[in-house]
């Protein structure tokens, strides 16, 4: 079963508690959580809630892959399956299928293992072959740091490339903000 509502609205509001001034840019989420649809489906419009993982290395570096399906270098991320018991272990298991770098060979940073790093809505054009619209994806981010180097496998049908970025070129502006805070 997919995170509920109930879930993802408690864990937005411990993000809010440490970010209140980001409430009023999270309205599409609290509508979404409204809704009657699952919140987490990709066939939920106008916005659904996907998640991404912000990957540091040892230098401080992030996991940047090339998404085949936008064109855009991003972290590694997507949107929640069935089976997904909560938002952290989605963006694991993203992690896992887009870059091979398993659950294992990460861990939470401590004061963001329940809570997001970052919490971020973005637009997504329209598919017509997917039957897709214009929408937006919740993208809630979690962060990680590698245990120790593994090597990157790529997903090839849905990755096309990798690069390690210094936090500070991290393709997110406010992710780039809120690492500059933890340095």
């Amino acid at each position: 079963m997919p995170p509920s509502a109930q879930h993802i609205r408690a864990v937005a509001e411990a993000y809010l508690s440490r970010y209140p001034h980001e409430r009023d840019g999270l309205a599409p989420l609290f509508t979404a959580l409204a809704g009657d649809d699952d919140p987490t489906s990709r066939k939920t419009f106008p916005a659904h809630v996907t998640c991404s993982a912000i990957l540091l290395d040892r230098d401080k570096r992030i996991l940047h892959i090339h998404h085949k399906a936008s064109g855009k270098v991003l972290a590694p991320g997507g949107h929640n399956e069935a089976d997904d018991p909560d938002l952290p272990s989605a963006a694991l298991r993203e992690l896992h299928e887009e870059a091979g770098i398993p659950p294992s060979a990460v861990v939470a940073f401590p004061e963001f293992a329940d809570i997001p790093f970052d919490i971020d809505v973005h637009s997504i054009d329209a598919n017509p072959s997917k039957g897709e619209p214009d929408h937006q994806h919740i993208d809630f981010r979690w962060i990680f740091r590698l245990r120790s180097e593994h090597e990157v496998t790529l997903q090839a049908a849905e990755v096309g490339g990798y690069e390690w970025r210094p936090f500070t070129e991290a393709a997110a502006p406010t992710v780039r903000a809120k690492l500059a805070l933890l340095s």
